[in-house]
């Protein structure tokens, strides 16, 4: 335990955007039937880990507008493992934000499944990955992605994942006004209650589109035709209801070299992509004083391979 305490653990907490996103139905649990594309990006946070004598989790960070209490996922991924398996170690993390909150981009999941990596290696409690993902996965829907992360299928409400065998190298522009957040839970309510009468119940159906994704999802990402489309259900509700989406989109739109637009996840950031980071970065250079003067934050992205990895 001596030597525990002198280790500080220092992880990379990446962001993610959908590249695909379709609510299927509505499961018996509550949540919604999701099919989806998520791709990590290399926006991210910077958590870091110690061990504290106290037998306590301390949690403290850079931002202002995080609760540091009970409530945090960070704090609530430590529990977790703490419960489950009755053990009283106690850790003194450190967050520092980059990843916007309330932005679509998964930071608080991303930090969650930090933790359950972070405090595994920290606290050397060796625990598998399949277990690492059963514990995410009762934390919330995003978190089991993270813990692989990269490019993956996600089906059921977020938490049946499916690696996929793909690195693209396009470039990304993100633009989120940082005055704007988006509760994703009403939004799911809003699509929820417009497009009900669309949902499928019947479980041949539900794997059909489960099939389609998986046979001709990464077909429509090939840039080689410059025809990238991007489905996300969600921005059918949230484009209509708030401004700052649709003039992001807008903004975006009007970019060359474009490749596609979209929302992630529920918003409110809206991305470009582009076929390289290089292309990206002219346009990004080109339009950064337009974007700042209509309200937007913007950053220049690439996708990476893996989710959360230590420093």
């Amino acid at each position: 335990m001596q030597d525990l305490a002198k280790t500080k653990i220092i992880i990379k907490s990446p962001a993610k955007i959908n590249l695909h996103l379709e609510v299927i139905g509505k499961r018996e649990d509550g949540f919604h039937e999701l099919a989806m594309i998520m791709q990590n990006i290399d926006l991210s946070d910077y958590l870091e880990f110690q061990i504290n004598n106290e037998g306590l989790i301390k949690l403290d960070s850079d931002c202002n507008d995080l609760s540091l209490f009970s409530d945090n996922l960070i704090v609530k991924s430590a529990n977790l493992l703490r419960n489950k398996l009755n053990i009283d170690l106690g850790a003194n993390i450190f967050l520092r934000k980059n990843i916007p909150i309330g932005a679509g981009l998964a930071g608080g999941s991303s930090n969650a499944a930090a933790t359950l990596i972070g405090l595994n290696k920290l606290w050397d409690l060796d625990l598998d990955q399949e277990t690492l993902c059963s514990l995410a996965s009762t934390l919330g829907s995003d978190i089991p992605f993270f813990i692989n992360g990269g490019i993956q299928l996600c089906f059921g409400r977020g938490e049946i994942l499916e690696k996929l065998d793909s690195n693209f190298d396009y470039g990304v522009i993100l633009l989120k006004n940082p005055n704007v957040s988006v509760s994703t839970a009403e939004t799911y309510k809003k699509y929820s209650n417009k497009f009900c009468d669309q949902y499928l119940t019947d479980r041949e159906m539900i794997e059909n589109v489960r099939k389609n994704l998986r046979d001709n999802g990464l077909n429509k990402l090939n840039f080689d035709n410059h025809n990238l489309t991007i489905k996300n259900d969600l921005q059918l509700v949230v484009e209509n209801d708030n401004e700052s989406v649709k003039k992001a989109l807008y903004l975006l739109s009007k970019l060359d070299n474009s490749l596609t637009i979209s929302m992630s996840g529920s918003g409110p950031t809206c991305f470009a992509l582009f076929k390289d980071v290089e292309t990206a970065k002219k346009e990004l250079t080109a339009n950064y004083k337009l974007f700042k003067d209509n309200g937007y934050d913007s950053w220049i992205c690439t996708f990476i391979e893996k989710g959360i990895t230590f420093i």
